[in-house]
């Protein structure tokens, strides 16, 4: 049997107000500061500080990560087809069971099944990124760079076979991926 111990608490610690300052005081301090160094800037002093910049969005895009999960796709093979041998991994590790499989056999006595159906609800789905790294085949990439999709209904939400071949890869710059790579040694 665990002994509860009771800590008694000031009038201060009841009334978070020296928390409340100390919050404030930061956010004042970070305010300030940018302020300075933006004001700075603009008369032509502090070149080499960079205050916070707010990214104006619709316009300007913040750069994204090449590992980042966004929204996802299905690959083709040489002929076109999809990639996926409908081995019922990605739908069997997904946490949220967002994807559905339907399997049919593949013309082709090579490849044993082919999905006739192929549906991700982005309603459920969290992004983890499990169903790509059970893909046996890479056949489901997370790498469309879409952060942006939207519906007014749940049905819209849905992806099908054809939405998920018709996606593209952002296209990553070999510049980019070694800027990536050196914040990333630089950062050990």
């Amino acid at each position: 049997m665990a002994i509860k111990k009771e800590i008694e608490i000031g009038f201060w610690e009841r009334s978070y107000v020296p928390e409340a300052v100390r919050g404030l005081v930061l956010t004042g301090r970070h305010f300030f500061r940018n302020m300075a160094i933006h004001v700075a800037q603009l008369f032509g002093f502090a070149k080499d500080r960079r205050g916070a910049v707010t990214y104006q969005y619709p316009e300007e895009r913040r750069p994204l990560a090449p590992r980042l999960r966004s929204l996802h796709r299905l690959t083709r093979r040489e002929d076109g087809s999809p990639r996926c041998v409908a081995c019922m991994m990605c739908e069997t590790v997904c946490p949220a069971r967002c994807i559905y499989i339907t399997a049919g056999e593949h013309p082709n006595p090579q490849i044993e099944k082919y999905p006739i159906s192929f549906d991700i609800d982005l309603g459920l789905c969290v992004f983890c990124g499990y169903c790509v790294e059970a893909c046996p085949e890479d056949a489901i990439r997370m790498d469309t760079g879409r952060l942006d999709f939207s519906s007014y209904t749940r049905e819209g939400m849905v992806l099908d076979l054809k939405t998920l071949l018709d996606l593209s890869p952002t296209p990553v710059h070999a510049a980019e991926i070694k800027t990536e790579e050196e914040k990333f040694v630089s950062l050990r």
